[in-house]
């Protein structure tokens, strides 16, 4: 009657030891490291590990391991004061051009970890790292979208012949003052079919001598321009991020204009604001072929259509004003070799407005060359503003091209990088910033352990005395219960911060919950005059139903947090929702095994220990 066949048992034993096996990093902690990257996310030169063991040599640091890890370096310590003295003398080594960020870094074996083992993801409140809310400049954006309408009307008049007065911005819109109403109204008719100018308020103003055009941005489309800004801005930070190596991120939107970003494990704020700060822009610019660059570097005569721009190997250039395409329009990049030539490339993908423009541009400009130049916004106000490629225009091109020219391959995932990661459509400023020490988060973890502990331990005395025998089955299936839920939550790699902890001290009261119904059935059942060996099997068998509908709706409770919460909630719901299916698989099944082993094989029982 309460008999598995073996295949259950053997189920249940394999997931118990799957389960033990991806709990297991768990015990090993963390050391303290650091993480050392480029500051623009480079790939990190063969005698890079040489010049750091040298300057560690030198101050008699000593390291516990060291390991490469993509486009990054992390060197684990024995202790914080290693750690700190390490940073200093790192930094001083290596200079601006590589950021060393404090990190922590999981202890985990290496053969451990070969076979995916892996600890659970600690939030910022356990682990400890920086917070940062960062405002989106909207007032930017906007202004950068009228500045490329303006461009686009004076593209559009030339293309067409129509000699104009001016075209430039007036307020929060656009003023066109044409010679003629003839030119008036050809140019409203122009601007009603070309489709880059589509999405426009325009009337006719009153401007003396002049015919005038009033053009506004309708609402709709500022209120889209908004919200694609902040999703291109969120996109580029994480990638940003994640090309740097940034460990378990957290970068999301929080209300209109703002987006919070939290770096776990990163305790340094000023190295971390380098991070941050290191996204940046991109311009396609025209070179003015007319002029020579040098002779206005050194007369310092620059021609009024023009910029001086420099290098990265210092060699000036001269850029025309006009800009051709910004950062904001492009949507891919990536590096591989020219088909033809066996030569490094890069490919890139521009949106619909850019493939127009780029394709205008060097429809009228083959033969002549064009600039990307990088833009990047330091931290404390201080700019850079760069030249990362130069490169002859070959024929005409728009939505894909590809810049050729390159010295190397790694010179061509560089660039790549930069065009992927650089692009912000609109500049962002921190307008807080938070770090939460390590040891905050040792204690927060210690006092959620705590809790834990407290929890589990009381539940397992109140169970052993008032179910005696039946209830050490309980208890025990609890202890598989904790093991497959940290498991569960390892490797899936859901993160855990103080509200999953609260989740985890709710799932295990929850756990027992179900065991209680099944118990108290097998004691009515007995107090009927069944038989013990009946009263077991009516005990799991009708509590079933009432378990599975109990644990159902509070599944569909957690579901509507994870979906409709913010991050501490979605944690929360997380850890409840695992912690009931875990409990419906050990409460029921688990225990059921146990019982079985314990009073199945028996012909005869005379009495439950219940």
């Amino acid at each position: 009657m309460n008999q598995y066949p073996a295949w259950k048992y053997l189920l249940i034993l394999t997931i118990l030891v799957v389960g033990t096996f991806y709990a297991l990093p768990n015990l090993f902690g963390e050391d303290p490291a650091l993480q050392i990257t480029s500051t623009r996310g480079f790939a990190i030169p063969l005698d890079l590990e040489t010049t750091i063991d040298d300057a560690l040599a030198v101050e008699n640091i000593k390291y516990k391991d060291r390991e490469k890890q993509g486009n990054r370096l992390l060197y684990r310590f024995n202790s914080t004061e290693d750690q700190l003295l390490a940073a200093d003398v790192l930094k001083k080594a290596l200079g601006e051009q590589y950021i060393v960020a404090l990190n922590l870094a999981h202890s985990t074996p290496g053969w451990l970890r070969a076979m995916g083992g892996k600890p659970m993801t600690l939030g910022l409140d356990l682990q400890g790292g920086v917070h940062f809310l960062m405002q989106v400049d909207m007032d930017t954006a906007r202004g950068q979208m009228l500045d490329r309408v303006v461009d686009d009307i004076r593209t559009a008049l030339r293309s067409e012949g129509i000699r104009y007065v001016s075209v430039r911005r007036e307020g929060n819109g656009i003023l066109a003052l044409l010679r003629s109403a003839a030119d008036r109204d050809r140019t409203m008719n122009i601007m009603g079919k070309d489709q880059s100018l589509q999405g426009l308020d325009v009337k006719e103003v009153e401007a003396g001598d002049n015919f005038g055009l009033s053009v506004k941005v309708k609402e709709q489309q500022l209120v889209e321009l908004q919200q694609t800004a902040l999703k291109q801005n969120i996109t580029t930070l994480r990638n940003r991020v994640n090309e740097i190596g940034v460990a378990e991120p957290v970068i999301q939107q929080q209300g209109a204009e703002r987006v919070v970003v939290q770096l776990p494990g990163v305790q340094d704020t000023v190295q971390a604001k380098k991070i941050i700060g290191a996204t940046a822009t991109l311009e396609y610019r025209a070179v003015d072929e007319a002029n020579d660059a040098f002779t206005a570097a050194q007369t310092g005569r620059v021609p009024p259509e023009a910029r001086l721009y420099n290098r990265r190997t210092g060699e000036p250039v001269l850029l025309k004003k006009r800009l051709i395409v910004s950062g904001d329009q492009l949507i891919g990049a990536s590096s591989g070799f020219d088909q033809r030539t066996g030569q490094p490339q890069v490919s890139v993908t521009l949106n619909g407005v850019g493939a127009k423009r780029m394709l205008d541009f060097t429809r009228n400009n083959v033969g002549n060359r064009m600039a990307v130049v990088y833009i990047e916004q330091k931290p404390g106000g201080h700019k850079i503003e760069e030249v990362i490629s130069v490169a002859v225009v070959r024929e005409p091109f728009g939505k894909r091209f590809q810049t050729t020219g390159l010295d190397s391959m790694n010179e061509a995932s560089q660039l790549a990088l930069l065009l992927r990661a650089g692009a912000l459509a609109a500049p962002m400023e921190i307008v807080e910033e938070r770090t939460v020490g390590p040891s905050l988060g040792a204690d927060n973890v210690a006092q959620g352990f705590k809790s834990v502990l407290i929890g589990f331990v009381l539940v397992l005395v109140f169970m052993a005395i008032y179910y005696r025998v039946f209830g050490l089955i309980a208890d025990l299936a609890l202890f598989a219960n904790m093991i497959l839920l940290i498991a569960l939550l390892s490797m899936l790699g859901a993160t855990l911060t103080m509200p999953g902890i609260a989740g985890i001290v709710l799932t295990v009261g929850m756990a027992v919950d179900a065991n209680v119904l099944i118990f108290e059935r097998i004691r009515e059942e007995l107090r009927n005059g069944n038989t013990p060996q009946a009263s077991i099997r009516a005990g799991y068998d009708k509590a079933f139903s009432t378990i599975a509908d109990a644990n159902i709706t509070t599944l569909i409770a957690a579901f509507v947090l994870f979906l409709f919460g913010t991050g501490p909630i979605k944690g929360f719901a997380v850890t409840l929702s695992l912690g009931i299916i875990t409990s419906m698989f050990t409460a029921i099944m688990g225990t059921r095994a146990v019982v079985n082993l314990v009073y199945g094989g028996k012909k005869r029982v005379g009495k439950l220990a219940i």
